[in-house]
């Protein structure tokens, strides 16, 4: 398993990565070595080239224009999509969140529950249940949103992956509805917490072990890191922060993060900074951009949905944009 290549690093490290990935010779790849594809329109008017200088992370496998964790949408995100109709910028990160099943089968889902989109109106599948209280074939049968596309094993997505394009693992539950969300834990609560995370980190990092992909993992769980560092800790990990800068900032100090994962309202030098999206509480004045900098972490933002917000984003200075869509960095002012 390949350690993470930040943005400070990953313009340097391409070429190098592909040749070694064996698809280096298909022609989207050279382009994408190249910094350019055909769909690649990443600059403003004032002849910034955003896309070299930004990672674009593939949340869900672009959530926004594919069935949201599937192996469809890895691959098109992986490839700059599936054909010439659909075409796009390839993504330099794939995102997907990481559940198991009730046999311990590591899958690529968001939700606890099969059925828990929309309060159930909708569904995020045709089954019903807590993924991991439900049985491997009835979780990987389930269809995505009404396509024809089944819920992946860990494994089928990280064969859909080249290995060129780096992966990022949400931990998202270990199969518990008892965990700690997005607090900084005392001792005790942190010992208990990593009991629960323990089997599900060690089976996951065991897994992707076997792949070329660099890896990044990112929880709003701090046992979860907790136990990535515990068992081997020269993965790269990440903190999401939630609601508080300040624990956000101490967790990732605490278990030295080699990213952070912030919502775009807490970036200053924006006009969504501090808006109460994601949060009702007001945000302290605090620059996270110089202390990512300070600190040598990369800044990734989520979730970005417009080429407004990236643009915003990007000039405020941070490393990556974590996007349901592909499109954010093409833009003309």
């Amino acid at each position: 398993m390949s350690q993470y290549i930040g943005r400070r690093t990953f313009v340097e490290g391409t070429a190098a990565t592909l040749a070694s990935s064996g698809i280096a010779g298909s022609t989207a790849v050279q382009e994408s070595a190249a910094g350019e594809t055909d769909t690649d329109d990443g600059t403003d008017t004032g002849g910034e080239e955003m896309t070299d200088d930004t990672t674009l992370i593939a949340h869900r496998g672009f959530a926004g224009v594919y069935p949201e964790n599937t192996e469809l949408a890895v691959e098109a995100a992986s490839f700059g999509g599936p054909g010439t109709r659909t075409a796009h910028r390839r993504a330099d990160m794939v995102e997907v969140d990481v559940v198991p099943t009730a046999d311990g089968t590591l899958v690529t889902f968001h939700d606890n529950g099969l059925a828990e989109r929309d309060d159930g109106e909708r569904g995020l599948t045709n089954a019903e249940g807590l993924v991991f209280e439900t049985d491997t074939d009835t979780v990987t049968s389930a269809t995505v949103l009404g396509t024809g596309e089944t819920v992946p094993t860990l494994e089928t997505v990280m064969d859909a992956i080249p290995p060129s394009v780096a992966v990022n693992l949400e931990f998202k539950n270990p199969g518990s509805e008892d965990l700690a969300f997005a607090e900084s834990l005392s001792d005790q609560s942190l010992s208990t917490q990593r009991e629960l995370w323990r089997p599900y980190t060690e089976r996951t990092l065991d897994l992707v072990s076997e792949y070329d992909n660099d890896i990044l993992v990112s929880s709003f769980y701090e046992a979860a890191l907790a136990t990535v560092r515990e068992y081997d800790d020269s993965v790269p990990v990440a903190f999401l922060f939630w609601d508080s800068i300040e624990e956000g900032l101490e967790v990732t100090r605490r278990y030295d993060c080699d990213a952070m994962h912030v919502p775009r309202n807490m970036v200053q030098g924006t006009s969504f900074f501090n808006d109460g999206e994601y949060t009702e509480s007001d945000l302290r004045d605090i620059d996270l951009v110089d202390i990512a900098d300070d600190e040598d972490r990369d800044l990734n933002v989520w979730t970005v949905s417009t080429w407004y917000q990236a643009r915003e984003l990007v000039r405020a200075g941070v490393d990556g944009l974590i996007s349901d869509y592909p499109s954010v960095l093409s833009f003309q002012d």
